[in-house]
């Protein structure tokens, strides 16, 4: 089965298109698994996936506590993403896709910066091999990314200049993606890579709450699922704000 019908599977068994991204402060290190996966049994009920970053990863070690995070997602049926933003040359590439699809990550992110030949191409063949899905980053959430993300460059084919997260959008199509991240703080790009993308390629876009994010103009510009992390794991209550955002999300749909 592939990445992208377990997600379509998840949301619509959960109703919900709120993926979880386990980010937690590591100032109680000794905590830090119970935590998660406390707060992962919490909110299962209104979410549809799981993303862990580094901040977990490397605390807790990918053959060891995030592995037991995988088993509990597992165990409540959601799919889990690893958030990786894999950036390096094809050799190495290819060799950490390897480990966390092994861990049992069903997904990653990668960055298109580093091109396809001898840079992602090795990703995609791991992934198609494994069943696994890998989602590219085309505009981040954070403030800067403009500098990197919305820079101009030269089209070959039409001797135009155009932004670089355009560019990431058409290559998430010509590379058969299974998502894109937009952020939820830059709405505008949702809408105008929506455009390229239509629904071939679902849009997942962080940001929401802390960051700035707002629920509705998201999804009214076409973000299918969205990443929401601190305005849930850093909450009194982690299961009410998740199914607060979760129930806001389903009157934009509705409206």
């Amino acid at each position: 089965m592939s990445f992208q019908l377990r997600m379509n599977q998840s949301a619509k068994k959960t109703g919900s298109n709120i993926v979880l991204a386990l980010d937690l402060p590591v100032d109680q290190p000794n905590r830090l698994l119970s935590r998660s996966i406390e707060i992962l049994e919490a909110t299962h009920p209104y979410i549809c996936a799981v993303k862990i970053n580094r901040q977990l990863v490397l605390p807790l070690g990918l053959f060891n506590g995030v592995q037991k995070i995988l088993s509990s997602a597992q165990d409540l049926g959601l799919p889990t993403i690893m958030d990786c933003k894999i950036n390096d040359v094809g050799h190495t590439n290819r060799i950490i896709a390897e480990y966390y699809y092994k861990a049992g990550f069903d997904a990653l992110t990668a960055n298109p910066f580093v091109g396809w030949e001898e840079g992602l191409q090795p990703v995609f063949e791991v992934a198609n091999k494994m069943h696994r899905g890998v989602i590219l980053l085309v505009y981040m959430s954070h403030k800067a990314t403009n500098e990197g993300y919305g820079q101009k460059i030269h089209d070959p084919k039409t001797s135009q200049l155009k932004p670089q997260y355009v560019a990431f959008a058409e290559k998430a199509l010509t590379w058969n993606a299974d998502g894109v991240i937009v952020g939820a703080t830059y709405p505008e790009k949702i809408r105008e890579v929506h455009e390229i993308l239509g629904d071939r390629v679902p849009i997942y876009s962080p940001g929401i709450g802390i960051q700035g994010g707002k629920v509705e103009p998201v999804v009214k510009a076409g973000a299918r699922y969205l990443v929401v992390g601190r305005t849930i794991t850093l909450a009194e209550n982690p299961a009410e704000n998740a199914k607060f955002i979760r129930d806001i999300v389903r009157r934009c749909t509705k409206e």
